[in-house]
């Protein structure tokens, strides 16, 4: 068995490993994009670059299965990646060699090949929909959700990030339709009404949705106030497993939101969803005093405390972010946000800074420097030009946007509901939790910009069942030409073009459905960027074995 070194540490790996391999069992994760076990080495990404450096002279010959694999072989064909960058996923371990996986300079390179890849990448991690939404709440898959009429798939999606979705969908500024790529054409997509849609028949139905919660830690967090903010902050630190008191001087809970009229915002809708967070385990405690005296004894008593009220605006201190969420360093405990902090028109922002305040609040918790998360790694696709956007058009329901019905009406019919959602243009990336590409370009901190020309079209075939092809995604791993081969697709897929314009296309200009027959599952899984992914995610309507 060949013993390698990689950043000083040996490791003996089975006679024909790759230095991949054996980077691998030492649990050095280096990023291999167009390389899977089991498959043929592609080396056409090159982010899995390690250095040779040397040979261990101390380490003696080994033999494999008693015969020497360097037998009639000469020192210099032994050593002949000594002093280079090599592909770790097709370069063999030998004997004695010393190789520096996890350096700087080994590092820059594997960016470098990141940085290019992201260059000639013509897609979006996530939608501008999404960006545009303060809360985060992924509405392509919601409108995929309701297009399948999966209302239980579709309200889970919706209060994983949203704490009152009935509530903000009535009286919120629509952020997200402003940023809606359908309104470049026609209309943008309802996207406000279709949260309403969603969170409306989820508060009829017999049991409400509740998120899934954390085992209880045991710790204590009161809030000063019961507004949007504070509504939102209880919500997020219940699910994370910490008992919450709500604190106000008035009468019901609601804060702010308690001043629309009746016919924009009815109480009923208000108050069935502050019981939800009720029934994740939140108290109330209202009509209650609340002076400089009672937040300090509330600092002894509980493990932090967070003011939303702005009467109470000069306890605050060091501001991290405009999300306006602080931290008083010298008390140690006591957090503050929205009002408390900063005044905010919009409810939303309201619920976002209580939703950035559950997350500081549990770092503080959890013995971690207080700081707002950073923002998730995403590429973004520049303005689509119009033939572009055209075709995103022309694979979405052509139908005219639905009317929006005032606040006291109900809602939408289901066949209202499926009829919008389908005029979703879906301009996120369907594989976006396990794009090996935004992992290691997040984890290297990888520029989108770094290399600047002109991008590949913005392109996507439909024309399979189960599974949507976006040729400008594709980094050309060549893995599922590998796999339609081994399932002996009659037609299969294949390379056409010469250099920069090399692509995956389905040969004689037929239909994907007719390339990837049986094998569509195994592409999806092992495609390294989503090029080729479900139309509908993982238990959500779509077939795991294909057509």
């Amino acid at each position: 068995m060949p013993r390698v070194i990689i950043d000083n540490r040996e490791i003996d790996v089975p006679a024909g490993a790759t230095l991949l391999d054996a980077a691998r069992q030492l649990g050095i994760d280096v990023p291999a994009l167009c390389y899977r076990e089991g498959y043929r080495a592609n080396t056409t990404c090159m982010a899995c670059v390690v250095k040779v450096v040397g040979r261990d002279e101390g380490t003696k010959a080994r033999r494999h299965e008693g015969k020497d694999a360097n037998a009639g072989r000469s020192d210099e064909e032994k050593w002949r990646h000594r002093g280079k960058f090599v592909p770790s996923c097709a370069t063999l371990a030998e004997d004695g060699m010393r190789v520096e996986s996890e350096t700087e300079e080994v590092h820059a390179v594997r960016r470098a090949a990141l940085d290019l890849l992201l260059s000639d990448h013509a897609g979006e991690c996530r939608a501008p929909c999404q960006h545009a939404c303060p809360l985060g709440t992924d509405i392509p898959r919601m409108m995929r959700a309701v297009a399948d009429e999966r209302l239980d798939d579709a309200i889970a999606i919706v209060r994983d990030a949203d704490p009152l979705p009935a509530t903000l969908s009535r009286v919120a500024v629509a952020f997200s339709e402003r940023a809606c790529r359908r309104g470049r054409v026609d209309e943008p997509a309802s996207i406000s009404l279709m949260r309403r849609y969603v969170a409306d028949a989820d508060l009829a139905s017999p049991a409400a949705h509740l998120p899934e919660k954390k085992p209880g830690s045991g710790r204590r967090v009161a809030i000063v106030g019961s507004g949007p903010a504070a509504l939102s902050a209880a919500y997020f630190l219940q699910r994370d497993g910490y008992a919450c008191t709500l604190i106000d001087s008035a009468e019901q809970a609601g804060g702010e939101l308690r001043a629309f009229p009746v016919e924009e915002l009815q109480p009923s809708v208000l108050d069935a969803e502050i019981a939800l967070i009720g029934k994740l385990g939140a108290r109330f405690d209202l009509s209650a005093s609340i002076e400089v005296g009672r937040v300090e004894a509330l600092m002894r008593e509980y493990d932090a405390v967070l003011l939303t009220l702005p009467g109470l605006r000069d306890l605050a201190a060091h501001r991290l972010d405009d999300h306006a969420i602080v931290a008083r360093e010298a008390d140690g405990n006591l957090f503050g946000a929205a009002n408390a902090v900063k005044p905010r028109s919009q409810v939303l922002l309201a619920v976002a800074d209580g939703k950035a305040a559950a997350v500081c609040i549990d770092q503080f918790l959890r013995g971690e420097a207080v700081k707002l998360p950073p923002k998730l790694h995403s590429v973004h696709a520049s303005r689509p030009l119009p033939d572009e956007l055209a075709a995103m058009v022309a694979d979405a329901n052509a139908a005219p946007r639905v009317a929006t019905p005032c606040a006291c009406e109900a809602s939408l019919s289901n066949e209202q509901a499926c009829q919008e959602a389908g005029r979703c243009l879906h301009c996120d990336c369907h594989k976006f939790a396990d794009c090996t590409l935004r992992k290691y370009a997040e984890m290297y901190g990888v520029s989108t910009s770094q290399y600047r020309g002109d991008r590949r079209h913005l392109q996507r075939r439909t024309d399979h069942p189960d599974v949507v092809f976006e040729p400008g995604k594709c980094i050309l791993c060549g893995l599922c030409l590998q796999i339609a081969e081994r399932a002996g697709e009659p037609i299969g897929l294949a390379l056409e073009g010469r250099g920069f314009d090399t692509r995956v296309s389905v040969p004689f200009n037929e239909a994907l459905g007719k390339a990837l027959r049986t094998s569509a599952a195994e592409c999806v899984a092992v495609c390294p960027t989503g090029a080729i992914a479900w139309k509908r995610e993982v238990g959500e309507g779509r077939r795991d074995g294909g057509t």
